[in-house]
């Protein structure tokens, strides 16, 4: 989440379609943006491809089991992981704890205190992701001073561009959508020609302050598909932290 002004993300990992369809349901109420999987290996493709801010995952699944995903993920990043299962002996928590799931919950549970457990992981998320300075190629951006550095170079940044700029960061390598942008920026849920006229403005803006004397190139657009922060044209980026 950006500084708590976008629409968080939740994976939903587990092989019972009843209780995907449950939670769906719950979480987008409550205004999450959900993704979803059903098998072991579709839930790490999607943890390192949609990139959510917490994962739900379910122990006991086909192909590769939630303890598995989680060790996988957590040796990628640093995405909170509530671990669903209905192994309730202290020996199975601590498997799960070790795995590097953050937090546990034993089925059959209240949909009530699940919402809890993701409020709490996201919390906890952002408030130690906002002591950490966003560092791309040769670009820094301090969260707590909310202030942008080029090489030795310091750029002011609007409140909107800093959202921007953070959010870009933090998907590195990854091509952002208008619609990401406008979801998750914006508060849009709708995609029309007045936001995406908004979000080139602000894109312009910021390229000039980001690029500006720099030989390369840190924000790209790909045609058709939307913005990416690399350090080639073609998205290709290397994430340096």
């Amino acid at each position: 989440m950006d500084g708590g002004l976008s629409v968080a993300t939740v994976l939903i990992a587990d092989d019972d379609r009843k209780i995907i369809d449950m939670l769906r349901r719950t979480l987008s109420y409550e205004g999450y943006h959900v993704v979803t999987a059903s098998s072991g290996q579709e839930a790490l493709q999607q943890a390192l491809t949609q990139r959510p801010d917490v994962i739900v995952l379910d122990w006991m699944m086909p192909g590769l089991d939630g303890l598995e995903v989680a060790r996988r993920v957590r040796a990628a990043d640093e995405t909170p992981i509530l671990m669903l299962t209905a192994k309730d002996a202290v020996d199975d928590r601590v498997e799960g704890l070790d795995s590097g799931a953050d937090d546990y919950l034993v089925k059959p549970f209240a949909p009530a205190e699940l919402l809890a457990r993701i409020r709490a992981l996201l919390r906890r998320a952002e408030a130690s992701s906002k002591e950490k300075p966003l560092i791309f190629s040769d670009l820094r951006l301090d969260q707590t001073a909310r202030e942008g550095w080029r090489g030795g170079r310091k750029f002011a940044l609007t409140p909107k561009e800093f959202d921007l700029l953070a959010y870009l960061l933090r998907h590195a390598g990854q091509v952002v959508s208008r619609e990401m942008l406008a979801r998750d920026i914006w508060q849009q849920l709708e995609r029309g020609t007045m936001i995406d006229n908004v979000i080139d403005v602000h894109l312009v803006r910021l390229r000039r302050k980001v690029d500006q004397g720099a030989s390369t190139k840190l924000i790209h657009t790909i045609r058709g598909l939307g913005f990416v922060a690399s350090e080639t044209p073609d998205g290709h980026a290397r994430r340096h932290a």
